[in-house]
């Protein structure tokens, strides 16, 4: 399981820690906030102990207008659960009584660096959670982001994955990843396709080597994620294997229990596989609208018999 630690987060948000220094290496399991309401006032049923709690100015303020001895009951039945560290979005001020708590029970106490809005700041940590925790894995192949839809292009070492990659960068189209591919499953609908790092904007070509698409072909060559929607399948070319169907049977790959559609496209000399992705990726598109080419051309064939 992946885990995130709460010094990372520090790093990533600028948060000014103000208790806890010695306890930045804890592990955060759970890739959700809580915001604790209902916890103050006594229920605890569905108190979600492993996530990070985040308290707003509506928090603070309740918090400051309770007695100390309602005040220290309140945020005693919360800390007794250990939560992994409470991040404060309304400043620092008027926090003693909150940090004594998280010294007693050595739970780091985190504060933004200004005021913002609690909202839109739990917004931005949940998106930053689950693509950190989500569970990855990593194939070989490119992945690239055409017409704004994202495509895994998968086949063997050597059957041009690269060299069809660098073909569709030249008419527009976005490099996310080459040779290494991370497939990060954010829910059970969504894989995101992006790269491992050291792989970052580099396309790997044969004969010619390493290129950076970005110093090559400007800022516009590259992507940094995308959602997977089609995989593509470069295979050899068989002789008598491709049939002119008016529509291909669907196939589709599972990837961590999420099923991408599938196609394969035949390489052979003179063939125009970048054209090809092109086509797969509008027909795609055009599917989600709800239109179908071979649909619309058997209407016409019927419509003239009738």
């Amino acid at each position: 399981m992946k885990v995130l630690t709460i010094e990372q987060l520090v790093r990533k948000f600028s948060l000014k820690v103000l208790v806890g220094e010695d306890q930045l290496q804890n592990e955060i399991k759970q890739p959700r906030v809580h915001r604790p309401g209902l916890e103050f006032v006594g229920h605890f049923d569905f108190f979600p102990t492993e996530r990070i709690q985040i308290l707003g100015s509506k928090e603070i303020t309740y918090l400051h207008k309770l007695s100390h001895e309602e005040r220290k009951l309140r945020i005693g039945n919360i800390v007794q659960y250990h939560p992994p560290c409470f991040i404060v979005t309304a400043g620092e001020d008027g926090l003693t009584y909150l940090t004594q708590h998280c010294i007693d029970e050595n739970i780091p106490l985190l504060v933004t660096k200004e005021p913002v809005t609690t909202t839109d700041y739990i917004i931005k940590l949940d998106a930053y959670m689950v693509k950190e925790l989500a569970p990855e894995l990593a194939v070989h192949g490119v992945c690239m982001n055409v017409f704004g839809i994202g495509i895994l292009i998968r086949g063997d070492s050597g059957v041009g994955k690269s060299e069809t990659a660098h073909t569709l960068i030249g008419r527009g189209h976005r490099l996310v990843a080459d040779d290494v591919v991370v497939l990060k499953k954010l829910s059970a609908q969504t894989l995101l396709g992006t790269h491992d790092e050291k792989t970052k904007e580099f396309l790997a070509l044969r004969s010619i080597g390493l290129l950076n698409v970005v110093r090559s072909y400007g800022q516009k060559a590259f992507q940094n994620e995308t959602r997977i929607a089609l995989e593509i399948k470069l295979t050899k070319w068989e002789k008598d294997a491709l049939y002119n169907d008016l529509e291909q049977e669907p196939s589709f790959t599972d990837y961590m229990g999420i099923k991408i559609p599938s196609m394969e496209i035949q390489l052979q000399p003179g063939r125009d596989v970048a054209g090809l992705i092109e086509a797969a990726a509008n027909n795609w598109f055009l599917r989600q609208q709800g239109y179908s080419a071979a649909e619309d051309f058997l209407s016409r064939i019927e419509a003239e018999f009738t």
